[in-house]
C-alpha cells in the first residue's frame, strides 16, 4: 500500500473515530505532500516518489520538534504537547530509524568504501550513505556520526 493510500485509509478511520487532532494532522501531511508534488512538476518531475515523500515528512518532524522546543522555552506547554502529538502521527508514516549500532556500522562501511581520511572527505561519505540508503536514513543523525568518525 502506498503512502497516499495509507493516509487516505487512516484519514477515513480517524474521521469515523472522531479523532480531530489526528484528522487535522493527516490532512496537513496530505497538503504538504501535494505541495511537494506541485513544486516537483515545475521542475519537470511527474508524481511524487517515496524518497521525496519521506524527506518531506522528516522535514515536518524537524520543524515541529523545533517549534515544541520554542514553546517549552516560552512557557507554553499546551502548544508543545500539540506539536508532540503531530510529531507522533507523522512518525507513524516514516520508516523505522536505524539503531545507533547499525548507523555506526553503515558509516564505517561508507568511510571504508570511499577511503575517507579527514573532514574534507565528509561529502563523499554522505553521498555514499545517501546513495545506499536514500530516504531510509536520517541524514541529520548520520551527519553527526560521520563528523565524529572523521574528526
Amino acid at each position: 500500500m502506498s503512502l497516499r493510500e495509507r493516509l487516505t485509509a487512516d484519514l477515513k478511520t480517524a474521521m469515523k473515530a472522531g479523532e480531530s487532532g489526528r484528522v487535522s494532522t493527516i490532512r496537513m501531511i496530505t497538503a504538504k505532500l501535494k505541495d511537494v508534488e506541485i513544486a516537483g512538476r515545475a521542475k519537470g518531475a511527474e508524481g511524487l516518489n517515496e524518497d521525496e515523500a519521506i524527506s518531506a515528512l522528516r522535514g515536518m518532524v524537524k520543524s515541529r520538534t523545533e517549534s515544541a522546543t520554542m514553546y517549552r522555552d516560552a512557557g507554553r506547554p499546551e502548544l508543545a504537547e500539540k506539536e508532540d502529538g503531530e510529531i507522533a502521527v507523522i512518525r507513524a508514516y516514516l520508516p523505522a530509524e536505524m539503531d545507533d549500532a547499525a548507523l555506526a556500522a553503515a558509516v564505517d562501511e561508507a568511510i571504508a568504501a570511499t577511503g575517507a581520511a579527514s573532514m574534507k572527505d565528509m561529502g563523499k561519505v554522505m553521498a555514499a550513505l545517501k546513495a545506499k540508503f536514500g530516504a531510509e536514513l536520517d541524514m541529520g543523525r548520520a551527519n553527526g556520526t560521520v563528523k565524529a568518525r572523521l574528526s
